[in-house]
């Protein structure tokens, strides 16, 4: 499918990269068709990606089956932050083309629950080591199999890593 926006040239694709394990990275759930990631540069209070697990550079790639999923793990990732965060808003957001401050070509949104004074840190933000976003992960892991416990609501489809 051809488009008129203008992607982001790169050698190899960061997301890819990070769903093969060819680099480091927390998941925090992933399914066949999309994952959640625990960014390193955390610029909400859990600032987590959803992205497919194939490489799609833009939105406008994206399978029907893609779509569906990717926004199922949008909803969880901002239930997940609800729990654990417990903040008053939840920013959701996604770029598609250097334009739109797209920098990696994978379409992913970006899920991230508001800081202290609103909004969300658009600056440099210290990117946090692996440790680091593991901790994270396993907070959101924790607070999403208690909701499940209670709620009665299942994951079969997705695996933790």
């Amino acid at each position: 499918m051809s488009s008129h926006l203008e992607i982001p040239q790169t050698d190899d694709c960061a997301f890819c990269d990070y769903l093969s394990g060819k680099r480091p990275y927390s998941i925090l759930e992933r399914s066949d068709l999309a994952a959640i990631l625990v960014t390193r540069e955390q610029r909400g209070a859990s600032h987590l990606l959803v992205t497919p697990v194939r490489h799609c550079p833009t939105l406008l790639e994206l399978e029907e089956d893609e779509s569906q999923a990717i926004m199922q793990l949008v909803r969880r990732a901002a239930r997940a932050i609800d729990l654990t965060e417990q903040r008053p808003g939840i920013a959701v957001w996604q770029n598609n083309g250097v334009p739109a401050h797209q920098t990696i070509p994978h379409v992913h949104f970006h899920v991230a629950g508001t800081l202290p004074g609103g909004g969300t840190e658009w600056g440099d933000v210290q990117e946090l080591s692996i440790g680091e976003t593991e901790e994270i992960a396993t907070n959101l892991r924790a607070s999403l199999r208690n909701y499940e416990t209670i709620s009665g609501a299942t994951t079969s489809t997705l695996s933790s890593t």
